[in-house]
């Protein structure tokens, strides 16, 4: 649907998905939500030395979405500058639930979730960000 102007004007922007990720959703929130609206650089770089669990695999996810974008700007023939990039949108989902059940006393059984994250980062390029927050 979008002609070759639009992309031109339009930031590209590439997504990146996690599912079934087995990192309860609200521990994966805590780190989704520090690096929500950041630029990729310090992103990564705070992701590296963050003790949560759930911040390996989020540093992973957005590497992911910057190779994807890497990727799109080759096939569009746009320049790509790595350092110019920023997440726009980061949300987790819950994944599906296992169930397990452990042994209670009198015989009875202790039900206990393992639950799962679905997490979807998506990577923006800043220039176009920066140009429609100037306007203000």
């Amino acid at each position: 649907m979008a002609t070759d102007t639009t992309t031109e004007n339009a930031a590209l922007e590439a997504r990146a998905v996690v599912r079934h990720l087995r990192v309860t959703p609200q521990k994966a929130r805590r780190i989704v939500d520090l690096v929500r609206g950041k630029d990729t650089q310090s992103v990564i770089a705070m992701l590296k030395f963050a003790p949560q669990g759930a911040a390996e695999p989020v540093l992973k996810l957005v590497e992911s979405a910057i190779a994807n974008l890497r990727v799109k700007s080759d096939e569009a023939g746009v320049a790509f500058d790595e350092r110019a990039l920023v997440i726009s949108t980061a949300f987790v989902d819950e994944g599906a639930t296992m169930k397990r059940f452990r042994p209670r006393a009198q015989g009875r059984a202790g039900r206990i979730n393992k639950r799962t994250s679905h997490i979807t980062v998506v990577v923006t390029s800043k220039p176009e960000k920066a140009a429609k927050g100037g306007n203000r």
